[in-house]
């Protein structure tokens, strides 16, 4: 059901002058809902355009605890794969990892590097 709220403001309408404060802000939170089943630790959602927002940025948005939202302006494919990437990456771990053999020659990995958008392969 859509709500309208009955009182709106925007940055101009609002002043916050500093001033001292008896809340530390390590006992304030900033969690929210972004919809009934999604969470949020910081009420920040990315723009969801070609400048703004692709794999890097959503990437950073989720480990300080917000959303990015990759952008439409490209292939669904391409999409997929920022989307992959974002899923994939994980406080630097990354999970389900590509990998390449001992056999694997140089060549064969550069391609991988280049098809994959990665910097390097563990060899296992």
């Amino acid at each position: 059901m859509l709500r309208i709220a009955e009182e709106a403001l925007t940055f101009d309408d609002v002043l916050l002058l500093p001033a001292y404060s008896n809340v530390l802000p390590k006992d304030v939170s900033l969690a929210t809902k972004l919809t009934r089943d999604i969470d949020l630790s910081i009420p920040l959602v990315s723009a969801a355009m070609d400048t703004v927002t692709e794999s890097r940025l959503a990437i950073a948005m989720a480990l300080e605890g917000g959303l990015g939202i990759i952008h439409k302006n490209m292939t669904a494919e391409r999409q997929a794969s920022r989307v992959e990437n974002v899923k994939r990456y994980e406080s630097g771990v990354i999970h389900d990892p590509i990998t390449v053999t001992p056999t694997t020659s140089i060549g064969e990995v550069i391609q991988l590097t280049r098809k994959r958008k990665i910097s390097g392969v563990p060899v296992v």
